[in-house]
């Protein structure tokens, strides 16, 4: 008689358990709208823009990404500093709040992709990797869209031009 109750016992246990088990975990941290603009022949480097939201109590950190159509992706800001645009790497990375979101677009925060192996090209997709301090990797798939596609901010990214070179215009990169 042991030996069934401790059988029924284990049953009782697992029929209590697998709910919660089978159950799944909604991840923390969701990215919204990804997308990327087409860039001209000769481009070395683009930008991909989206919102990430952050459903943890905790806040968490867009610490980097990578991506297989350039040689670099880093987490940039633009900002005016004494009537001239800089770009720069976000040191640390991008704080995302708890319960909050942060929107990368034209002319704020993006994820810039420099070296490019191939003109980003309306019309496809690519895959792009972000890292989180806490929420870990998440990977995405960005669309691009037509040069023209203007979804707001700076148009084509402020004073970056393509002059043959991949050079960025009158804008200081550091």
């Amino acid at each position: 008689m042991r030996i069934f109750s401790k059988a029924a016992f284990a049953v009782v246990l697992l029929a209590v358990a697998f709910p919660a088990v089978a159950q799944e975990t909604k991840p923390s941290i969701t990215v919204e709208d990804p997308y990327a603009r087409a860039t001209p022949a000769g481009a070395q480097t683009g930008a991909a823009y989206m919102t990430i939201d952050n459903k943890a109590t905790a806040p968490d950190r867009l610490t980097g990404a990578s991506s297989d159509v350039a040689s670099q992706v880093q987490v940039h800001e633009m900002l005016m500093d004494n009537g001239v645009m800089k770009m720069r790497e976000v040191a640390g990375g991008l704080a995302v709040p708890a319960g909050g979101s942060v929107t990368l677009k034209p002319g704020s925060y993006h994820v810039m992709l420099i070296g490019l192996k191939k003109p980003l090209a309306a019309g496809e997709t690519f895959p792009l990797t972000l890292k989180f301090e806490k929420a870990g990797n998440i990977s995405i798939t960005v669309p691009v869209k037509a040069m023209a596609s203007n979804q707001g901010g700076m148009g084509t990214m402020g004073g970056m031009q393509d002059n043959k070179s991949g050079g960025m215009g009158n804008m200081d990169m550091k």
